[in-house]
């Protein structure tokens, strides 16, 4: 008997729970609102620069951003240099960049190359243990470095900074997209 009243105790829950009643009547339309003005599309830029680190210079090469790169206090700046360059099947040369900074062992002792910004510009210098003037021109003449200027709501999420080409898939940027420079 109890097994029944169970049973049917369980029926009579399901069949009230599942139940529908008549559709109540439609709510009211609200009012529209004033339209807004159209949001702004933040896009990343990257820029290449070319030049030299010489005494004169105090071994850093300046770059400051011009009106048509606008960066944020919160936006990320990240400066690449061109380490060096290989070939793909077809014999195409392929650009090797490495995130800075980048230490180098040479005979002479320990080498960075380093950088800091605001986001006004960006210095990339040299830091060493031993005297720059006795470095070689292959280390400090016509060097190269891509600067990629990351908008804060683009970092979110998982992206791999140290690989360029990520970042500039990221960013929607090709190649033929990224601005050369020569700076003095």
């Amino acid at each position: 008997m109890r097994k029944i009243n169970l049973l049917l105790g369980a029926f009579l829950t399901i069949f009230f729970i599942s139940c529908e009643g008549p559709q109540g009547p439609p709510g009211l339309d609200g009012f529209d609102g004033a339209n807004g003005e159209d949001g702004i599309n933040i896009l990343g830029q990257v820029v290449d620069i070319e030049g030299s680190f010489t005494l004169d210079n105090d071994y850093s090469i300046f770059y400051e951003f011009p009106q048509s790169i606008e960066v944020f206090e919160t936006d990320v700046v990240l400066v690449y240099i061109l380490w060096d360059q290989t070939e793909d099947d077809n014999g195409e040369p392929v650009d090797i960049w490495r995130l800075l900074p980048q230490t180098r062992i040479l005979d002479q002792g320990l080498l960075q190359y380093n950088y800091d910004y605001t986001f006004f510009d960006v210095s990339i210098f040299l830091e060493s243990d031993f005297d720059l003037e006795t470095l070689q021109p292959g280390d400090t003449d016509n060097q190269v470095f891509r600067i990629a200027v990351l908008p804060a709501e683009s970092t979110t999420g998982k992206l791999d900074t140290s690989n360029i080409t990520s970042v500039m898939a990221h960013l929607g940027i090709n190649e033929e997209d990224v601005q050369k420079i020569q700076v003095d």
